[in-house]
């Protein structure tokens, strides 16, 4: 096994293989990133991560058949330890957070993810009663969403990004490793909805393909123009729900959110007390330094009807030091 270069055609290609054939979780295409380093098996599996200090931040588990995926872990912690590198994982599944407990990792629920199964999905009902409004509204305000290529609208994404980029002010921490992207080498898998005010575009979502055995479409990047109006990113993903729909999509994912949904029914039993303190902590604090009630409340809005906690993991004993880096690395700090 050997990491190749995140710049390689080649290793693209056999991460994207990797993310399409073993996938089990629905946010896995953001291990294409670029940014991200890649550590490719033999067999083709992936481990998707991060350089920040000492530590090797993975994300997500080992993207490979279930029967390879402890070799690939043990591998993966070899090349790390050559290079005097200690792992630390983020938005692991329960799955995922088993086979590296197992492993003599430390697991902590760091927050959660949250699905909408689209064959049971309607905005019928009181519960959404302020959802279908805010759509409305932007209805009436001459808002028209429609699917495009990126290609096509390359400039209106570009200057829709700048604009919320200044609107979100200079000290504004975008957490790169855990959202999508748009442009690149796999830009033709993912979809990109554009809502427009008298042809200007004000706003835009693009989604990324889930696979595996929840498979659909992740709610990944989205910007809006300061002066957009309300409900305009309600109306896009109303667009995209109904279109995925039609198409017989299972699952719309909206992601996953850190310090959401802490629950002591998701403890492992390696749980390092001293980090579950300092993410709880993380939690009450709110919006400070992570808008994770403003994200939960756009999720939430939508009716999920699973919500799925993810794990940090620490490779043999935890520490906030090695919290911090993760968190720097994600820019959740």
């Amino acid at each position: 096994m050997s990491r190749v270069p995140e710049t390689s055609r080649k290793s693209t290609e056999a991460a994207l293989a990797a993310v399409q054939r073993y996938a089990d979780n629905p946010s896995a295409f953001l291990a294409l990133n670029a940014g991200n380093e890649l550590f490719v098996g033999d067999g083709g599996e992936l481990v998707a991560y991060r350089e920040a200090g000492r530590f090797f931040i993975q994300f997500g588990g080992v993207f490979g058949p279930a029967n390879r995926q402890e070799a690939v872990l043990r591998e993966f912690r070899k090349y790390a330890r050559d290079r005097r590198r200690t792992i630390a994982g983020i938005q692991l599944q329960r799955s995922d957070a088993e086979l590296y407990e197992a492993a003599g990792f430390v697991l902590n629920q760091v927050g959660s993810s949250y699905s909408v199964h689209l064959p049971e999905f309607t905005l019928r009902g009181s519960r959404f009663m302020k959802l279908r409004n805010k759509i409305s509204r932007a209805a009436r305000s001459g808002l028209e969403v429609r699917e495009v290529a990126f290609a096509d609208h390359r400039a209106g994404v570009e200057a829709i990004d700048a604009a919320w980029l200044r609107a979100k002010g200079r000290h504004v921490k975008e957490i790169e490793f855990l959202v999508g992207e748009i442009g690149g080498p796999v830009q033709r898998y993912r979809r990109l909805f554009l809502g427009q005010l008298d042809g200007r575009p004000v706003a835009y979502i693009s989604y990324s393909p889930a696979y595996g055995s929840r498979s659909g479409w992740l709610h990944d990047l989205s910007r809006r123009l300061p002066d957009a109006g309300p409900g305009v990113m309600e109306a896009i993903n109303a667009t995209a729900i109904q279109t995925f729909s039609r198409e017989r999509a299972e699952w719309l994912h909206f992601g996953f959110t850190p310090f959401t949904g802490l629950d002591a029914s998701h403890d492992m039993a390696s749980r390092s007390a001293l980090t579950e303190r300092f993410l709880r902590f993380l939690a009450e604090k709110g919006d400070s330094d992570y808008p994770a009630g403003s994200q939960l409340a756009y999720k939430e809005k939508w009716g999920p009807q699973l919500v799925l906690p993810e794990y940090l993991a620490f490779e043999g004993s935890a520490s906030l030091r090695a919290v911090w880096h993760i968190l720097r690395v994600t820019k959740s700090m």
